[in-house]
């Protein structure tokens, strides 16, 4: 492990982490799917106290013509829901697996709320990975899927 990066792995999450990459891989085919683009924005934030907080966004998302967030037509609402991911509750980490488990308390995709999912964890310097520990039902096929975050650091 760096010398940089705190002892346990509860405490090396701890903290702001930006959005590098969101990959998604076709468990049957191998086919890589990118949901939020290339170049897709975020953040996934742990805190001390046990919770955890993500945001995945494509980019550039096309704004309403209203500028009023209940009054966008149903093209725009189709278009905003499947540019953005974002759930939120309380995480907890198991040191010896290495994992970190999410607990969706409240998520933008209405069936993930309530829901524990688990995701395997790597570091390389200032980079995180996360994992789905198995596949998951995303446009229509089972994949796997990986999102890569580098410690975010705040420019004012």
């Amino acid at each position: 492990m760096d010398d940089k990066q705190p002892n346990s792995l509860r405490e090396s999450l701890v903290g702001s982490w930006a959005l590098v990459s969101c990959v998604e891989t076709d468990v049957e085919t191998g086919e890589v799917f990118l949901p939020m683009g290339a170049t897709p924005t975020g953040f996934i934030l742990y805190t001390h106290d046990g919770y955890m907080s993500a945001q995945l966004s494509a980019p550039d998302r096309a704004r309403f013509a209203a500028d009023d967030m209940y009054r966008g037509t149903p093209d725009e609402y189709t278009a905003a829901g499947l540019s953005y991911l974002a759930y939120s509750g309380p995480h907890q980490v198991d040191e010896a697996r290495r994992t970190v488990q999410h607990g969706m308390a409240v998520s933008a995709f209405p069936n993930w709320a309530g829901e524990r999912q688990l995701r395997l964890v790597e570091f390389d310097g200032d980079q995180l990975t996360l994992r789905t520990d198995r596949p998951s039902m995303f446009a229509g096929s089972l994949k796997d899927a990986t999102a890569v975050w580098r410690r975010a650091s705040f420019n004012a």
